[in-house]
């Protein structure tokens, strides 16, 4: 990989400090003008909420504390879950599922016996309790905005986001308590999202479906939208260490080689991607591309990959370094994004510094770093 390697782990370190003390973007009060058309919504912002912007930013820094063996990156986790366990939780929901995929896999070192019983009690609760769409889909339910105990339960949608947000979460607590029911219910709702977001024509996910509709709204391919897929499906599938069944896993991989390539397609000649895929009047997006380039350069490492996806990701790694700046913010991150009707709704969703930019700059640095060895 032709990246230097001296600037990869200094601006690495960077964000990774940025994440764990980032708060709220200076110009909060004017975003907020713009509201919810824009993607505004205040919770969203920062590392301390519970929810899931939060939640795929612990994420990142529970991997590279998994890698690198830092106690003050584990301390500052474990602080964050007792605090934000004794103001009190808000609504559950799909998106506040999101910080239990890091606690899971944390507690194998803390042993805290509150997290454990959190874990598995929400797990149940997804069991049993979420809303399901037809066909018994996970159902895409959301905090509500400025209520952190309401929910907004976008009724019988089906959302891309919900792999990455919950079914890791599910797959993993049932890998670790060899619960087979909360493992097929995860097998269950990969394989309804690919089969009502994959669009066979183009290779690419839509953001969503809707049974109300029967419809994939406005029928547009989001970047991020994408980037939950290719990064976490591998996740998903490495969750079973071997046990996923040859035929599931095949049609996975297949699915995902399939949108590997239409994204290589689609790299923008910057290196990133725009945030509606194949439009490219629309803006370059850095965490999406971010989590396109960790996932194309694990599918490499792992051999589901050839050699030809190299140059792609690492035009990828080279654009997300330029989009660091000095105090380590990464920039040109979309916010949070409702569905859409048309790709003008994506193209107004604003652009400041969030959690899971910050994250999954982390997770492609990280994966950089183990090609560069």
């Amino acid at each position: 990989m032709d990246i230097n390697e001296t600037e990869l782990r200094a601006k690495l370190d960077l964000v990774i400090r940025k994440l764990m003390n980032l708060g709220a973007p200076e110009n909060e009060s004017d975003l907020q003008e713009g509201g919810e058309a824009i993607g505004f919504f205040r919770r969203d912002f920062g590392i301390r909420e519970w929810d899931w912007p939060q939640g795929v930013g612990l994420y990142g820094l529970l991997k590279i504390m998994q890698a690198e063996g830092k106690e003050e990156y584990r301390d500052f986790l474990d602080q964050w879950f007792a605090e934000n366990i004794a103001a009190g939780l808000p609504s559950r929901n799909i998106n506040t599922t999101t910080p239990l995929l890091t606690l899971v896999e944390l507690n194998e070192q803390l042993h805290n016996e509150q997290y454990e019983a959190l874990c598995k009690d929400w797990a149940h609760w997804l069991m049993c309790c979420l809303p399901r769409t037809q066909e018994r889909g996970f159902q895409h339910v959301t905090s509500a905005n400025g209520d952190r105990m309401g929910v907004r339960l976008n009724e019988n949608e089906l959302w891309i986001d919900t792999i990455f947000m919950t079914v890791l979460f599910l797959n993993k607590m049932g890998q670790k308590y060899h619960e087979e029911a909360w493992i097929d219910e995860g097998i269950h709702q990969v394989l309804m999202h690919i089969k009502y977001l994959y669009d066979k024509k183009s290779g690419l996910f839509y953001h969503g479906w809707s049974f109300n509709r029967m419809d994939n709204f406005g029928g547009i391919f989001w970047c991020r939208g994408n980037s939950w897929f290719t990064l976490g499906i591998l996740d998903y599938i490495e969750a079973f260490k071997g046990g996923l069944g040859a035929g599931v896993k095949e049609l996975i991989l297949d699915t995902y080689k399939a949108q590997a390539e239409a994204l290589k397609a689609l790299q923008a000649p910057s290196g990133l991607w725009h945030t509606v895929l194949d439009d490219a009047s629309s803006y370059e997006e850095v965490s999406g591309s971010a989590a396109i380039a960790c996932g194309l350069l694990k599918g490499i490492r792992l051999g589901i990959l050839d050699d030809s996806f190299r140059p792609c990701a690492e035009r990828a790694v080279a654009a997300i370094l330029r989009n660091i700046d000095a105090d380590g913010t990464v920039l040109n991150v979309s916010g949070g994004t409702g569905m859409g009707m048309n790709a003008e709704h994506y193209k107004n969703i604003l652009i400041a510094p969030m959690a899971y930019g910050q994250s999954l700059t982390i997770l492609a640095l990280a994966e950089a770093l183990r090609h560069l060895r």
